[in-house]
């Protein structure tokens, strides 16, 4: 018996929504590799977050034990190379949906959130603003997500040159959006790096709080990327110095 269109349509959503997975895992400063899973805390799976009004929408969930004690340190002004690939386990090997399905799309954005302890466990409350985000280029019609994948799971983020000295959280996230054209569909992949900012100055940006930066009604989290011609990334602005 023929399978109908609908159910061929629904069948090859789910398998785009299964490759689109993917995880932040390790990173680069000023090009020196960390390691995998050190000041990070990496998701023990790869399932998307897409309740944006949960807790887990912060740092994500279920994290590998134990979570990295590490702290990197990085200078005011200096570039943290956040590295994504398709597993926890980070590069595994050659994978036709490494870092993610080259089929997806959607945004790459990052947030800072100063901390007393970039070790502390909770992160309920803390204020985060934007440092970096890759929408859809209009002129090129390019995602964050194909530069991610062209990339080869790195996209590089410059620490703002005035920001405080002092401990943070950086959040890196990958958003999908393949299922996106009602709510709950787009699925987010982010996790949180452990950082100590040297130098800096005494900028004082405007924050937001997750939950809180994005709703279900936010521009962004509910789009046709089949049909639409311009794209909104959620949150606020990217802060500049």
């Amino acid at each position: 018996m023929k399978a109908s269109f609908a159910s061929l349509a629904s069948l090859v959503l789910a398998i785009s929504s299964v490759n689109a997975r993917t995880v932040f895992s390790a990173f680069a400063v000023n090009g020196v590799e960390e390691g995998h899973g050190v000041a990070v805390r990496v998701p023990s799976t790869n399932d998307p977050i897409k309740d944006v009004t949960s807790n887990d929408i912060i740092c994500n969930t279920n994290f590998i034990q134990p979570v990295s004690t590490a702290v990197a340190s990085v200078p005011a002004g200096g570039v943290v190379a956040a590295e994504f690939h398709h597993t926890p386990a980070g590069y595994v090997g050659p994978d036709p949906s490494d870092p993610l399905d080259p089929t997806d799309k959607g945004p790459v954005t990052a947030y800072l959130a100063s901390v007393p302890d970039a070790t502390q466990s909770d992160v309920t409350g803390l204020k985060w603003f934007k440092i970096f985000e890759e929408g859809l280029n209009p002129e090129t019609h390019q995602w964050g997500s194909d530069l991610l994948f062209i990339n080869g799971g790195y996209v590089n983020i410059t620490i703002p040159s005035c920001v405080k000295a002092g401990q943070y959280l950086l959040r890196v996230e990958s958003i999908s959006l393949a299922d996106a054209s009602s709510y709950p569909g787009a699925q987010f992949f982010m996790s949180c790096a452990q950082l100590e900012v040297t130098g800096g100055g005494s900028a004082s940006p405007e924050t937001v709080t997750f939950p809180g930066a994005y709703s279900p009604s936010s521009p962004g989290i509910v789009t046709n990327i089949y049909e639409d011609q311009s794209y909104t990334v959620p949150g606020p602005a990217v802060f500049t110095c």
